[in-house]
């Protein structure tokens, strides 16, 4: 094998390999005797083939085979010899290859950088600590009672108004041709006022009337609507309502407690404090792996492979364009947009290395079982669905591997945390809970070998800016 340097800048090196003639006939013989023990040709035993007519019946496809096992077996003695950390696996272009020639390919390699990591003893981080009070416990439960509203009947004569629930019976038809059609009547149905649950103009119709009135809805079904013999059609609807409820949220006590699952009140108000202290531990955590490594980002400056930062912004671009496929009316990724995300895409793929590096000084490792515990997290995000999850994993070793980076980069963490100079701050929940994301959005650093990198900021994607459309089933045709 012959290596010749054709380029190498910065992280990038191109190099030329020949592979001589004879080392590739070789490989070609050796494959040809396995062909032969199991191909057949008349007038020989499997085995006993003579290796001119193995040479001529399946010498070119053995040929292909040989190209790729010869590319990836020099590939990776030119790895070791020439002592090379790839970043990413090779790009190779065969340049000549035929029957009773040299193999001549080149290979282009991103290396990863050398650099130094910065002293981490003593470094300085702010923990910040919120102190919970009874009227936070007070308004988690108000909360809670927000998604567990009741109702109580209205009495006396109070004419309905939005958010009201009302009982009533309709009859409807349609008005060119007064018929009335499957799903256009009902009895008892319960509609909360406002809802957007019937088409559109039904409940607005309904606000303003009492109990007993007779009610005549006019309204016209939409063009798009399930039901093709009423799409786009108008309808009267003959409507009574019989009862009128207004929501109530439940009063916190024992008999509420009790709904939820706990003893009592007291019960409850500790699992709720409780919660709140673990949600207020992890938002104190992540401030203070904030702080962190917007430090480690301040303190390195090196060269990064090109290759792994593209990667790393087609996920994050992937991401958002699929979010935003949701909602016709979104934009496409601008070019301020996009500038933005690779300054992101950099900035996570240098601290990704200076982690790597922090790791294995430290050598820190992630077992089996620590992994086994991800994945399991995981399943329990899908009920009835968890062997479905758990295959998915046993599959995909490169979805396990995405298990795993968290996991280590949290180890990294801890040891970082364990060593650095840690001052408690009683700040407000409000100010805990507070995301930051009002800061300078994150800029490219220069290169090492350039002029010294300027201070960068996390920020997250983009958000969408339209939430998608909600849609909802229609069980009758007045829905």
């Amino acid at each position: 094998m012959q290596v010749k340097e054709i380029k190498a800048e910065g992280l990038t090196h191109e190099l030329e390999v020949t592979v001589p003639k004879e080392d590739i006939k070789k490989l070609v013989d050796q494959r040809l005797v396995e062909v032969g023990k199991t191909a057949k040709i008349a007038g020989f035993r499997p085995g006993k083939i003579p290796m001119n007519m193995l040479e001529k019946r399946y010498g070119r496809a053995v040929l292909g085979e040989v190209l790729e096992a010869a590319v990836n077996e020099n590939t990776a003695k030119v790895i070791k010899e020439k002592k090379l950390r790839p970043a990413m696996q090779p790009k190779i272009e065969v340049k000549e290859f035929d029957e009773g020639k040299d193999l001549v390919y080149s290979m282009v390699i991103e290396t990863l950088p050398d650099f130094d990591v910065m002293d981490t003893k003593g470094l300085k981080i702010e923990k910040p600590v919120a102190k919970i009070e009874d009227k936070d416990i007070d308004e988690a439960l108000s909360r809670i009672t927000e998604h567990h509203k009741g109702s109580k009947k209205i009495e006396g004569d109070r004419a309905t108004k939005k958010g009201d629930i009302v009982l009533m019976d309709f009859a409807g038809r349609t008005a060119d041709d007064n018929v009335a059609h499957d799903g256009m009547q009902a009895e008892g149905t319960k509609l909360e006022l406002g809802s957007g649950q019937f088409i559109p103009g039904f409940e607005d119709q309904l606000v303003g009337k009492k109990v007993g009135v007779d009610i005549e809805v006019k309204v016209e079904f939409p063009a798009e609507y399930g039901a093709k013999e009423l799409a786009g059609r108008e309808a009267i609807f003959d409507v009574k309502i019989q009862e009128i409820h207004e929501l109530a949220p439940p009063k916190i006590d024992d008999a509420f407690a009790k709904d939820l699952g706990f003893d009592d009140v007291e019960a409850l108000r500790g699992a709720v404090k409780n919660q709140l202290v673990s949600d207020y531990a992890n938002q104190t955590r992540l401030k203070m792996k904030r702080q962190l490594l917007d430090a480690l980002d301040d303190n390195h400056s090196f060269d990064i492979p090109q290759g792994m930062v593209d990667a790393e912004l087609e996920g994050i671009t992937q991401q958002i364009e699929q979010e935003r496929k949701t909602n016709p009316d979104q934009e496409e990724i601008t070019d301020e947009e996009r500038e933005e995300l690779e300054a992101i895409a950099e900035r996570r793929v240098r601290l990704g290395l200076v982690i790597a590096e922090i790791g294995a000084t430290n050598k820190i490792q992630v077992s089996d079982q620590e992994l086994q515990g991800a994945v399991i997290s995981e399943a329990q995000k899908y009920p009835g669905q968890e062997k479905m999850v758990f295959e998915h994993f046993q599959k995909n070793p490169q979805a396990l591997e995405q298990l795993r980076a968290p996991l280590f980069e949290d180890k990294v963490v801890d040891v970082l945390f364990d060593n650095a100079d840690v001052s408690e701050k009683e700040v407000s929940i409000e100010e805990l809970m507070k995301d930051d994301e009002d800061r300078a959005p994150a800029k490219k650093k220069t290169s090492s070998k350039k002029a010294a990198a300027k201070k960068t900021a996390t920020k997250k994607a983009p958000a969408k800016k339209a939430s998608a459309k909600k849609t909802a089933s229609k069980k009758t045709a007045a829905k």
